[in-house]
């Protein structure tokens, strides 16, 4: 089974050009530190309210993006909300989880690797690369993923994990791009039901959230 970090990868993979479709740096942040601190929620190893994220087991999980993490949380001498920790992980965490995850995806054959020569250095005799480009093998798996989606379109009790999944990318903002605008505008019905009834990454969605609107409001301020 995929992590929630994996997932995030594959459904924002830009399949033909082999990069992360373009939501915006914050956002990539979010979507990814999120990720991490949900699944270690259901992996039974963080606690989350209002008030704080508290780890319940400091047993690692085998897998070093999470318990990189994990390791980071146990280790704080004082008690800090999900945004406080969302926040700090994007800014120090961000790059090991995407490289941990696309690594991962490589190693499972999800993904394959592309590095391509652009140019000779004449002088030097070296080549320069390009930055790594990441295929699907066989399409299978992101389908696979983007099925958790189908959620949105549905009346039936959703699954613990499907139901994370969308109300995480829903407090991202993401989902508007990954099932278009005029679709996100007619299953905002089923999102709000869908945010009442998520349970375990509740309060990291609205974390999220708060963080997105701090974001738009300091932007907004900035242009005036």
């Amino acid at each position: 089974m995929l992590t929630f970090p994996e997932e995030v990868i594959l459904l924002l993979l830009d399949d033909e050009e082999g990069i992360l479709l373009s939501v915006g740096k914050t956002t990539l942040e979010l979507a990814l530190t999120g990720s991490v601190l949900m699944e270690l929620a259901f992996a039974d190893r963080l606690d989350t309210d209002l008030e704080r994220v508290v780890v319940s087991d400091c047993q690692p999980t085998g897998n070093p993006m999470l318990d990189g993490v994990l390791e980071r949380i146990a280790a704080s001498e004082t008690a800090r909300d999900a945004k406080d920790w969302i926040e700090t992980l994007a800014q120090v965490e961000t790059a090991a989880i995407q490289e941990h995850a696309l690594a991962s995806l490589v190693g499972q054959g999800i993904l394959r690797r592309e590095q391509k020569k652009l140019l000779q250095e004449t002088i030097a005799h070296l080549w320069i690369f390009r930055s790594p480009r990441y295929f699907p093998v066989d399409g299978r798996a992101k389908r696979e993923v983007m099925a958790h989606i189908d959620v949105l379109f549905s009346d039936e009790i959703p699954d613990p994990r499907d139901l994370a999944l969308v109300c995480l990318l829903d407090a991202c903002g993401v989902l508007g791009a990954l099932i278009g605008a005029k679709e996100l505008e007619r299953v905002a019905p089923r999102i709000d039901q869908l945010r009442m009834m998520d349970l375990i990454g509740r309060d990291i969605g609205k974390a999220i959230a708060h963080i997105e609107r701090s974001v738009v409001q300091s932007t907004a301020h900035a242009l005036t």
